[in-house]
C-alpha cells in the first residue's frame, strides 16, 4: 500500500488552510511593535506540524456545503488551542525537544511558556467566539474543560503501574479526541448540518482522535528520534503508560521492566529494556489493530454524507493516521 501525503489528501482545502497561516502571522505582526519578546515567542511556536485540526474542520464544514471562509475561525482556533496544550504539556514534563527543535520552556523558561500556553488559550477562545455561533462556543468551552481533565488525569496515573485499558482510553478521549472532536462536529454545526449529521461527524472525530494517539503511542517505541522530533521512549520515561506498555504488563503481571522503571530512580535501563521486549513480540502489531480499529469506526457512517471530494479526503486522512511514521 502506498501512503497518500498529506498535499494530497490535503488538495480541496490548502487555499483554506494557508488562510490559517496567514491568520497565525497576523497574530504575530500585530505584537511586533508592541511586544517583541512575546511576536518572537510566537513566530517559534505558530509553525509547522500536520494542522489535522484546521484541515478536519474544514473538510467536515464542506462536506455540508460550507465556504472555507465561513469555518476559518473554527481552523484557526482548533490548531491555536492544541498548540497551547503542547506548549504545557512540554513544559510539566520539562520537555526539551518537539518535532526535533527546541521547546518553548527549554528557548525561554518554564515560567514564560506556561504563560505563553495561557496566552494562546485565550486567544484561541476569542477566535471561537468569531464565528459568532453560540453553538460553536460552547463547544470550545466543553473541550476545554474535556482536556484539562484528561490531562488531569494521566497526571495523576503517572507512574502507577495500576491502570487499565478503560483508563487509558479515558485519557486519550480528553487528550486528543476532544480536539478532534471540535474540529469535526464544529464544522458540521457551521455548515447548519442537521443533528444525524453533526453525531456521524462527532464520532469520525471521537474514534480518529483515539487512533492518532495510539499510532502516537505506538511510535514512541518503534519511531526514531530524527522522525518523531523526541527521544524513543519519552513518554514511559515521564511516567506515562500507553497502549503498548499496558499490553506488556499485562503480558507478565509479576516481572516487567515496566513496573521496576515505576518504581526507580534510574530510569533509562528499565525504559530501554521495554522498548526491546516490546519490539520483539507482537505487541506493536496487536496495538496497530487497535488503532485501525478505531479508523474502521471512523469511517463507519461516512458513506451517509453527500458524496464529495471532502469526504474522500476524510477517508483518505482515517489511511493515512493509521500508516504514518511520525
Amino acid at each position: 500500500m502506498v501512503l497518500l501525503k498529506l498535499s494530497s489528501i490535503y488538495a480541496p482545502i490548502n487555499e483554506g488552510l494557508k488562510g490559517v497561516e496567514d491568520e497565525f502571522k497576523l497574530v504575530s505582526e500585530s505584537r511586533k511593535k508592541s511586544f517583541p519578546e512575546m511576536a518572537e515567542m510566537l513566530d517559534y511556536i505558530l509553525v509547522g506540524g500536520k494542522v489535522l485540526r484546521p484541515a478536519l474542520s474544514m473538510l467536515s464544514a464542506m462536506c455540508f456545503g460550507a465556504g472555507i471562509k465561513k469555518v476559518l475561525p473554527l481552523a484557526t482556533s482548533s490548531e491555536m488551542l492544541h498548540i497551547a496544550t503542547l506548549v504545557h504539556d512540554d513544559a510539566i514534563d520539562k520537555a526539551d525537544t518537539r518535532r526535533g527543535r527546541r521547546t518553548v520552556n527549554a528557548v525561554w523558561g518554564l515560567e514564560k511558556a506556561i504563560l505563553l500556553g495561557d496566552f494562546l488559550f485565550a486567544h484561541a477562545a476569542e477566535t471561537a467566539a468569531e464565528t459568532g455561533n453560540m453553538g460553536m462556543v460552547t463547544l470550545f468551552s466543553q473541550t476545554l474543560q474535556i482536556i484539562a481533565s484528561g490531562e488531569l488525569k494521566q497526571a495523576y496515573a503517572s507512574f502507577n503501574p495500576d491502570q487499565s485499558y478503560e483508563n487509558y482510553l479515558e485519557r486519550i478521549s480528553g487528550k486528543t479526541a476532544a480536539l478532534f472532536v471540535m474540529a469535526t462536529k464544529g464544522g458540521a454545526i457551521l455548515a447548519d448540518a442537521s443533528s444525524s449529521d453533526e453525531e456521524i461527524m462527532r464520532s469520525y472525530g471521537y474514534n480518529l482522535g483515539l487512533s492518532f494517539q495510539i499510532v502516537d503511542d505506538i511510535l514512541d517505541f518503534v519511531g526514531n528520534a530524527k522522525d518523531m522530533g523526541k527521544p524513543v521512549g519519552s513518554d514511559l520515561n515521564n511516567g506515562t503508560v500507553t497502549l503498548p506498555a499496558l499490553l506488556l504488563m499485562d503480558r507478565y503481571p509479576d516481572n516487567n521492566p515496566i513496573k521496576d522503571m515505576l518504581n526507580a530512580t534510574d530510569r533509562i535501563p528499565h525504559v530501554a529494556k521495554a522498548v526491546e521486549m516490546i519490539n520483539s513480540s507482537d505487541i506493536i502489531d496487536l496495538s496497530y489493530k487497535e488503532a485501525k480499529r478505531y479508523a474502521d469506526l471512523a469511517c463507519r457512517n461516512l458513506s451517509q454524507l453527500p458524496k464529495t471530494a471532502a469526504r474522500e479526503s476524510l477517508y483518505q486522512l482515517a489511511e493515512f493516521i493509521v500508516e504514518r511514521k511520525n
